[in-house]
């Protein structure tokens, strides 16, 4: 009983404790960043939802690093202290190095919040990094973003002896999904996409759909993200 009770504590302790990691720390005004052109500069809010000082730094990388990129941007205040219940404006400037004017391209912010020196000796120091998606778009654009989703092109194939749907983008734009779903006669079924850029084809597989077991009409239902971190829900209908 005694040992029960103190697994208990433990417990109650260990959530408490958690809890108000969750509840501390540093909160970002979006769940994305639009650096678009005339405008001069990009911004985000960042606030402190804790009672005590803590220290900010920003940065900004490549989608892929493979060093072949270049980060076209500067970002201020890249490192600052940030007082408590206090709130303050990251502001991200381009430098102007080229970057491809047909297509939408793409980077990551990194705000961390750096830990403390704490008192106590003992204590668990963390540090607490978002990562946001930052999309550049040049003012030659063609099409407007809330359209790209309705403009994928999708197809039902075969993937090392699996279901797999293809999805092509022709569009300037990327397309991120919060969700896809491959209706299948009666069944319904998951399928893996995080997002796919402008201009690309990927395929991605189909859960627990073996190859050849598709019965028609097939669908889909897709849930895409648009610019204010909404989901926006969509349903088309599959070719063979």
């Amino acid at each position: 009983m005694k040992t029960m009770m103190f697994a208990k504590v433990a417990l109650l302790g260990a959530l408490t404790c958690f809890n108000s990691l969750a509840n501390a720390g540093i909160m970002l005004g979006g769940t994305r960043v639009l650096y678009t052109e005339p405008s001069k500069e990009a911004s985000i809010l960042v606030m402190n939802q804790g009672a005590q000082d803590i220290m900010i730094q920003s940065w900004i990388e490549p989608e892929v690093k493979d060093g072949a990129q270049n980060v076209p941007f500067v970002i201020t205040p890249a490192l600052s202290r940030l007082g408590g219940n206090k709130q303050q404006l990251l502001r991200i400037f381009y430098s102007g190095e080229h970057l491809p004017g047909d297509k939408e391209s793409l980077f990551r912010l990194n705000v961390q919040e750096i830990p403390q020196k704490s008192k106590d000796d003992n204590s668990l120091q963390i540090a607490v990094r978002q990562r946001l998606k930052l999309f550049y778009r040049p003012a030659s654009l063609v099409g407007k973003p809330d359209e790209a989703p309705q403009q994928l092109h999708w197809r039902l194939v075969e993937q090392s002896g699996k279901a797999a749907v293809e999805i092509r983008n022709p569009s300037a734009f990327h397309v991120s999904f919060a969700s896809v779903t491959l209706n299948n006669g009666s069944a319904s079924y998951p399928v893996s996409v995080g997002m796919i850029a402008p201009g690309k084809t990927q395929v991605f597989n189909v859960q627990g759909l073996p190859a050849g077991k598709t019965v028609k009409p097939t669908t889909v239902e897709f849930s895409s993200i648009n610019d204010y971190g909404g989901h926006d829900t969509h349903s088309i209908k599959l070719s063979h």
